[in-house]
């Protein structure tokens, strides 16, 4: 990625000088426009490489992997770690104790942001931009595409976290245009929309893209995307639509199927592969970050982070602990259970006072690298804080799960929805469901369990005060003494942060 930076005009004066002339107003050496940087097809690429960029980050000065919201928020993770002092920040989410200065909430929003801003850049410039040996019209138009998915995926964060929040459209270039006002919800909504059809109108295949550029977004994510963007806002028959294209790229052309064994989608030989929709990407980074924040690092912090603090069991953090309540919603026989969460025994646990968080031992295995069915081999990562696995961030399992909930819906293609429920069911031996509103919440929170999914459910879906409530009579006496009372209306979004507030002069959420 290359980086470059607008420097300001110098005038230079000498003392015995009473003006400056024009030679004096022209640009300092080492000047860079964006009219030079934007002059062909290879700058167009890098400043779309850089528009994902910011997906990846998960550490600047804290750690906040968006699975610190959407797992332990729900009543599918406990925070986990140390004890409940270790990362403060995390236990204030998983407790509904949040306030407005969490530094972890910061961070997040803002590496949004920053990934806004690289989209808006790429969007404003790249049209102007003419073809040439390394960029023809068509490659042109993917670029963009890639760019509009990008931008409506960080707003696509920020909204369903956050609420109504800025909605900058273009690159802001002086500090007059530095305090926006927070956009609607509904209009924030609206422009996602906007940008995910334009992104599928451009976007290229998977099976069309080249054998180096996997992961990039396709016209499938496009899809997959406007079907769940149409889901949250109850707009069933949208959503059957574009379900409906999807499941006609995968049936009939192939480019989407269910991986034979559910465990591959957490391996790196697994990665990009039949399954993925798209996923951030990860690779090996022997460098460590401390000290350094956003971007420096290529690796993923989640396997470090979810790992036991037992040398025997990977010798990591602790985080993002699955509870009692999501181990006992997996039904009798079901294979996913035990790719989702480890059962530590008595001999693997080293230090319980350490390892067992609030009464609870488990360890969330998917994301954590483990290479062997007996929890005896791990993988060693190059860094000792670094991993190199994708996060996969919609894969078609989801899709058909989310067409089903289209179709439920809609009323539309019943007999579809059903197939396409009971086809994740089937693929771990599991009997035939019927499809209503019940089965599918099951089927998604076992299914998609522990990966980043379940809060963000329970709140488009209208029920985390009731689930909340109901989840907490089930936790420990030491979890319950730490939880504080779920308040419907406030706590279904997070704080806009502090700093945010005051830089520009921003309304905050009710509540807070």
């Amino acid at each position: 990625m290359k980086r470059y930076m607008i420097l300001p005009l110098l005038c230079l004066a000498a003392a015995t000088l009473t003006a400056c002339n024009d030679w004096l107003r022209e640009d300092a050496p080492g000047t860079t426009k964006l009219s030079d940087f934007f002059t062909g097809g290879e700058t167009c690429r890098q400043a779309v490489v850089a528009s994902y960029v910011p997906l990846m980050w998960e550490y600047n000065g804290t750690y906040f992997s968006e699975w610190f919201i959407g797992d332990v928020m729900s009543d599918d993770a406990l925070k986990g770690g140390e004890n409940t002092g270790d990362m403060a920040n995390a236990y204030d989410l998983e407790n509904f104790k949040t306030i407005t200065t969490n530094d972890l909430l910061l961070q997040y929003y803002r590496a949004q942001y920053q990934g806004i801003s690289r989209c808006n850049l790429a969007i404003q410039n790249i049209p102007a931009v003419l073809p040439d040996d390394t960029m023809d019209e068509r490659l042109k138009e993917r670029y963009l595409g890639e760019v509009y998915f990008l931008r409506a995926y960080y707003y696509f964060r920020l909204v369903r976290a956050f609420g109504d929040v800025p909605m900058p459209m273009v690159p802001l270039t002086s500090s007059n245009e530095w305090r926006q006002p927070r956009s609607p919800k509904s209009v924030i909504y609206g422009q996602i929309l906007s940008d995910l059809k334009n992104a599928e109108a451009m976007l290229w295949k998977k099976s069309e893209s080249p054998a180096e550029e996997t992961g990039i977004a396709t016209k499938g994510a496009a899809q997959a995307m406007l079907m769940k963007v149409n889901l949250y806002l109850k707009d069933y028959d949208e959503a059957h639509k574009w379900g409906t294209a999807l499941m006609q790229q995968a049936d009939e052309e192939g480019e989407y199927t269910l991986c034979n064994n559910y465990n591959d989608n957490f391996t790196l030989e697994g990665e990009n592969g039949p399954e993925s929709i798209f996923e951030i990407q990860y690779m090996e980074d022997p460098t460590s970050d401390f000290g350094e924040g956003y971007g420096f690092t290529r690796g993923t912090f989640t396997p470090i982070l979810i790992r036991s603090r037992s040398s025997k069991l990977g010798a990591g953090w602790g985080f993002n602990k699955p509870t009692q309540n999501l181990y006992d919603e997996f039904e009798a026989g079901d294979p996913r259970r035990d790719w989702t969460i480890i059962n530590p025994s008595d001999e693997q646990i080293e230090t319980p006072e350490q390892e067992i968080y609030l009464g609870c031992r488990y360890l969330n295995r998917k994301y954590a690298l483990m290479t062997s069915d007996d929890n005896s081999t791990w993988y060693q990562l190059t860094h000792q804080s670094r991993g190199p696995i994708n996060n996969k961030q919609i894969r078609f399992a989801d899709a058909l799960l989310m067409y089903a909930e289209a179709c439920l819906g809609s009323g539309l293609d019943l007999d579809k929805g059903k197939k396409a429920l009971n086809r994740v069911r089937s693929r771990v031996g599991l009997g035939e469901a019927d499809l209503n509103e019940n089965s599918l919440r099951h089927e998604r929170r076992v299914e998609l369990a522990m990966e980043g999914h379940r809060w963000f459910d329970l709140c488009r879906w209208g029920i985390a005060k009731q689930t909340m409530d109901a989840y907490k009579a089930t936790e420990t006496p030491e979890a319950r003494a730490e939880m504080s009372e779920f308040v419907e209306g406030k706590h279904e979004l997070l704080p806009i942060p502090a700093e945010e507030v005051r830089l520009g002069n921003l309304t905050q959420n009710p509540g807070y």
